[in-house]
């Protein structure tokens, strides 16, 4: 939980990342087989001590009426003595998933490790839920029976429900005989590398051990949302990833003197002990490292400079650093505000968190303020009518204009309309909007991009029809719809030939598809050199010529469109039914809703324009066809040409630019020689003119020489 990430490291059964068990029950059995079948794993199959066990059950809310859970203390009575069996409040033993829904009593099951003669002098009854680090919670029975109603009232659900979790990391511990999840073989192996890299000694000092178990736990969380396609950066959940990476970051430089990137080499551990269960680990392990490390690289730049300033203020007087200073450290330094939380608090200090929410508040709100939008409210021109998208079949149609309001952006007024049928393609999935007109027997209205919102397609234009309600003729533009297309099926056969030529970790991280350029950008590691290029451009255009028949499904149910193998992107919604874009089955399957050619071969040719690196661990590519590719050729042929009479030698222009370089090297040499005697000369003839004015030698002359 985003709370506990600052106790991540400091305890020893924290994590930032974990694997849970479980077992779950819809509308089937309920608390005597729950709680049966958890007693017999834990005592049967894994052989743990029963002596060593405690269980609580619910003891009731009276504000909430609620009774104890008497059935499930009387199923544990089969099993334990009371002095085992504790009773729990609502905070540890009412489940409860939010303000409303499905919530019940829970019962937990937790273990004591603790040494014999530590048992000896204190039942584990004493430290259960009280944050010892050897008596944990390893299980948690949820029993869903009731539905917490928006008023706050609580009613029984017809039916019962059972869903159970336990901590993977702390089952280790218990059956490994460990006392800490640290000790289990969960982290060991990473906790060894890091030993190796750094040259210090697990169990030796307090701030060292903390650093390593922060270190290796974080890397796991990172590692693995890295696989699942959640790169870091500076939003949403990709700064959550960049926030724990940072920590662990700090962690290596102030305690482990880690000046230099060395987490990136964890990676190769982090495979073995989970690549298997993982495997998509164990496939995007170079790439996961990489990311790693570029971030690395990326935060070491500034952290030297932000632990100084960090330190300065937390060496004036006070006991706070204030909310400017904290902002100041995020937005300067790139420190998280728990980073700078924590570093306050080994000092003894405490930061102004009001302060910084509204310093953050502020940028936030200047950042909206610059791109504000202001609607007018809606005008109804015809019935409410579903919209129906027929782009796919049509390029124009007869429509009616539903509703329309101004909006004011940036100083700019324009109008949106609502119309159906409407061939126009929204914006969505990278592919930009349709351009075209509505037309009627009188008037022309440009239709300059549609957007969608919400589920609304929405078209602007720079004005509105007179009549409004009247039919109107829909139509796109329809060369730049074509370009557009060839754009987006050339964008999948790029996606395809990256993920054959550079590897199979390549997966989309974003897109651009306009009439004028394409632009992808993708996981990878490094930069694509000019060979890889070479061979991606050649293997698209390949395509392009075998002329492949576009497979378009529709309304495909998704699981069917996933046993076909079809790409699916990272962070997309997809509903239950799905469409479905192939250009041949063996090459290229993916989930899309955009626009497309009938066959490869009208996209025409394709180039690439440019390759570069937008983030840790993505590049992109920038590419052009069709027309936009011919036009790209002929210009840099017009400049080839150009550049061949430059050189004065029409068949190998690149040996005359090289030997027009080698004369104006050699002209400038002689031209500094000259200048040299120039001088030399000048100094020799103001020496002759001088003349001696009682005990000074006296020289004086007007000379035109170079500044160079």
């Amino acid at each position: 939980k985003h709370n506990d990430l600052e106790e991540v490291g400091i305890d020893t059964y924290h994590h930032t990342m974990f694997e849970m068990l479980g077992n779950w029950s819809f509308g089937d059995y309920f608390k005597q087989e729950a709680i049966t079948w958890a007693w017999e794993l834990l005592t049967d199959k894994y052989k743990i001590d029963k002596n060593r066990i405690y269980v609580t059950y619910f003891e009731g809310d009276k504000t909430e009426n609620l009774m104890a859970d008497s059935e499930a203390q009387e199923i544990w009575r089969t099993f334990l003595s009371d002095k085992h069996i504790l009773p729990g409040n609502k905070k540890d033993n009412f489940w409860e998933m939010g303000d409303t829904g499905p919530c019940g009593p829970c019962s937990e099951i937790h273990i004591d490790l603790r040494d014999a003669d530590e048992i000896a002098k204190l039942s584990g009854a004493f430290l259960v839920n009280k944050s010892h680090p050897q008596v944990v919670e390893i299980w948690n029975l949820v029993f869903i029976q009731y539905n917490r109603k928006a008023n706050g009232t609580l009613e029984l659900l017809p039916n019962k429900h059972v869903d159970t979790g336990m901590g993977f990391e702390r089952l280790c511990m218990a059956l490994q005989g460990k006392k800490s999840n640290y000790d289990t073989d969960v982290f060991t192996p990473i906790i060894f590398r890091i030993e190796e890299l750094s040259g210090y000694i697990y169990g030796k000092n307090e701030k060292t051990d903390i650093a390593m178990r922060v270190i290796s736990d974080h890397v796991r969380a990172v590692g693995m949302s890295i696989a699942d396609g959640q790169l870091p950066s500076n939003t949403g959940s990709g700064y959550v990833i960049r926030r724990i990476l940072r920590r662990a970051i700090r962690y290596g430089y102030s305690f482990l003197n880690m000046k230099q990137p060395f987490i990136f080499k964890l990676t190769e551990e982090l495979t073995d002990t989970l690549g298997e269960a993982f495997p998509e680990l164990a496939k995007q392990s170079a790439f996961i490292a990489n990311v790693i490390r570029e971030e690395e690289q990326s935060f070491l730049r500034t952290l030297e400079n932000g632990l100084s300033r960090l330190k300065e203020l937390t060496s004036q007087s006070g006991s706070t650093i204030s909310g400017e200073r904290v902002f100041e450290l995020y937005d300067t330094f790139g420190f998280p505000v728990d980073l700078t939380r924590l570093i306050a608090a080994e000092h003894g200090m405490s930061i102004d968190e009001k302060g910084f929410e509204e310093k953050l508040k502020e940028q936030k709100e200047r950042s909206k303020a610059a791109g504000k939008m202001v609607a007018d409210d809606w005008i109804q021109a015809n019935p409410d009518t579903p919209i129906e998208f027929v782009g796919y079949d049509q390029t124009s149609t007869n429509c009616r204009i539903i509703k329309y309001r101004k909006v004011s952006y940036k100083n700019k007024e324009v109008f949106q309309l609502v119309i159906t049928p409407t061939p126009f393609y929204a914006e969505s999935g990278g592919q930009v909007g349709d351009k075209g007109w509505l037309k009627s027997a009188k008037e022309k209205i440009r239709i300059i991009d549609t957007i969608k919102e919400n589920d609304l397609i929405i078209h602007l234009s720079e004005a509105v029809p007179q009549n409004p309600e009247l039919s109107f003729e829909a139509s796109i533009d329809l060369h730049a719809r074509k370009l557009t297309a060839s754009n987006h099926s050339a964008t999948h056969l790029l996606h395809a030939t990256l993920r054959k030529i550079l590897g199979l970790h390549v997966e989309q991280r974003g897109s651009l598809v306009s009439p004028d350029y394409l632009r992808f950008d993708f996981s990878h590691h490094s930069k694509v050199s000019l060979e890889e290029l070479a061979e991606i451009e050649k293997l698209v255009n390949q395509k392009v010529r075998e002329n492949i028949l576009l497979d378009e499904k529709r309304d495909m149910p998704f699981d069917e469109a996933g046993k076909l193998g079809a790409m699916m992107l990272f962070g997309e919604k997809y509903g239950n039914k799905v469409r479905v874009i192939t250009f041949d089955p063996g090459f290229s399957i993916e989930l899309c809703g955009g626009t497309h050619v009938k066959a490869t071969g009208e996209i025409g040719y394709f180039k690439i324009l440019s390759e570069s690196s937008v983030a840790a661990g993505v590049r992109r590519i920038e590419a052009v066809t069709s027309d936009k590719a011919e036009a790209y050729i002929n210009e840099e042929l017009s400049l080839l040409q150009a550049l061949r009479q430059i050189a004065r030698n029409p068949k190998d222009p690149i040996k005359g630019i090289e030997q027009m370089i080698k004369e104006n090297e050699a002209l400038n040499q002689k031209l500094s020689q000259y200048k040299a005697l120039q001088l030399q000369d000048a100094k020799q003839h103001l020496i002759k003119s001088g003349e001696k004015i009682n005990d000074t030698f006296f020289i004086a002359m007007q000379v035109d020489i170079d500044a160079d």
